[in-house]
């Protein structure tokens, strides 16, 4: 059996969704210093939904896999759509990753999140601190659960 399936080998030797948006509504950066891998989402976004989303990633083939699927299945959706997408789903997509790579799903994740709560804290849109990961040291008084 192959490490990568063909479709995380398709969308690492064949990225969609590659580059910046300049006037970009919500950017999203994360990284994970044990691996070095490095993602920044960056979201058009116009009557709630998600218009255009692009990617750049320093990382690994799974990391740059997992971004591009990523910005495949929240393009063209709903804002609440996009930030309810989980790592699990990305896998899923990609019809699997080797467990030592899981961590570039999350952090996919993780990106779209970063850049939804740009967007939200940009246009002042009220949300619940507790849906993004940052939320235990956003400063605001989110109780935990």
């Amino acid at each position: 059996m192959a490490l990568y399936s063909e479709k995380v080998m398709d969308h690492f030797r064949n990225p969609r969704n590659v580059g910046a948006i300049e006037d970009a509504d919500g950017i999203g950066e994360v990284g994970n210093a044990k691996c070095g891998d490095i993602m920044k989402i960056y979201l058009k976004i116009k009557d709630d939904i998600i218009e255009d989303v692009k990617f750049e990633t320093f990382g690994c083939g799974s990391a740059i896999a997992s971004s591009s699927m990523a910005t495949e299945l929240i393009k063209g959706k709903p804002v609440s759509q996009a930030l309810s997408l989980t790592n699990k789903a990305v896998v899923a997509a990609l019809d699997g990753l080797p467990a030592h790579k899981l961590h570039c799903s999350v952090l996919a994740e993780e990106a779209i999140k970063a850049a939804l709560k740009d967007y939200y804290d940009k246009n002042g849109i009220e949300y619940d601190h507790r849906l993004f990961p940052d939320c235990a040291s956003c400063g605001h008084c989110c109780e935990k659960s």
